[in-house]
């Protein structure tokens, strides 16, 4: 026989207080409302004895708060996304909250069709890595009072909170680590989208090529190129027609991950002759030879940055709290595989 659930009504009739008493109780108001120790205690033995876990329906309902949190980004198998969300996980569940990962795969339709889910799952706020074409979505949830922070890349046009980091100065100090190692012809490698995070690491590997005065060898990688083959035949057309590259600059892991695979399987005598460098971090970079030099982004920073906002946001009036735009700082982690040839 399936076991009882015991409601906030059961419990007060047991214990001979009101509904109320107890519900302030296992909210942690008893001191703020004068409710005796006695009284508190008594409750909270009870709740124990019979296992007494709440409705989060019913309480989502009759509070209007889910203690939701969503957390949607481009992939969350990218091993940047996940370890975030780990971070993210644990402080959220300190302060009482839960967290839904989701994956858009920067797909407006998808991200569109999840956001519309979660509000009818009354979730209490959004960090959201946006795709290309839902700014309008999301002027949507700020317009109807949802607390939304914007994370990797944001809308310029649109007034919102933000969490991002230097990329254009980070990309422009990785490209100048380069130069002045000596390497003058330097390929970027990116991806052919206008987001903000990839517009300013081309910009600030343009600013450091301009002011060397050497030529820009830009790859953009189209999505479709990307989706299919993870970017594997544009990079090696790419090397093909420009063999006078001695540097390559990855705007992302997975696209230097691509890269590494291309050189192997077809430009091995390169690896040892080319400087590599590349935008985020990973374990494999640190234990493959020659070990990849990499632009690494704070994780713990981050996740703490982004929790403390939303936190703050939905403690607050939104419509009354200044917007929060916030640009934090990366470290270039020095390998052998940018140093002097």
């Amino acid at each position: 026989m399936k076991n009882k659930r015991h409601s906030i009504k059961d419990i007060a009739a047991v214990i001979g207080v009101s509904v109320t008493t107890v519900s302030f109780v296992l909210n942690g108001k008893a001191e703020e409302k004068k409710i005796s120790k006695v009284v508190t205690d008594k409750i909270l033995k009870y709740v124990e004895k019979i296992k007494y876990k709440p409705n989060q329906t019913a309480q989502s309902l009759r509070t209007g708060k889910s203690k939701i949190i969503v957390f949607m980004v481009e992939d969350i198998s990218n091993y940047f996304f996940a370890k975030l969300a780990r971070i993210m996980e644990d402080i959220a569940y300190k302060k009482g909250y839960k967290v839904l990962f989701c994956s858009n795969e920067n797909n407006d339709e998808k991200s569109i069709d999840l956001i519309n889910l979660f509000k009818d799952r009354q979730v209490d706020g959004y960090i959201i890595i946006p795709s290309a074409g839902i700014k309008s979505k999301i002027e949507e949830l700020i317009e109807e009072g949802f607390p939304v922070i914007l994370f990797d890349r944001y809308f310029p046009e649109l007034d919102t909170n933000y969490v991002v980091v230097n990329n254009k100065e980070a990309s422009y100090n990785a490209t100048k680590h380069l130069i002045d190692n000596n390497f003058q012809h330097i390929g970027f490698v990116t991806i052919d989208v206008q987001q903000t995070q990839m517009i300013d690491r081309l910009n600030g590997y343009k600013e450091a090529i301009t002011e060397a005065g050497f030529n820009e060898n830009i790859l953009k990688i189209s999505l479709q190129d990307l989706t299919n083959y993870g970017g594997e035949n544009s990079i090696q057309e790419f090397l093909e027609k420009t063999p006078k590259l001695d540097a390559l600059y990855f705007a992302t892991n997975y696209l230097a991950l691509s890269g590494l695979k291309v050189l192997n399987e077809n430009f091995p005598h390169y690896i040892n002759k080319l400087g590599i460098i590349t935008f985020d971090d990973l374990d494999f970079f640190g234990i493959y030879r020659p070990t990849i030099s990499a632009i690494s982004q704070p994780f713990s920073e981050i996740a703490q940055t982004l929790m403390n906002l939303m936190l703050s946001l939905l403690k607050n009036d939104i419509k009354g709290s200044p917007i929060t735009q916030i640009k934090l700082k990366t470290n270039l982690v020095v390998r052998s595989s940018s140093q002097k040839r």
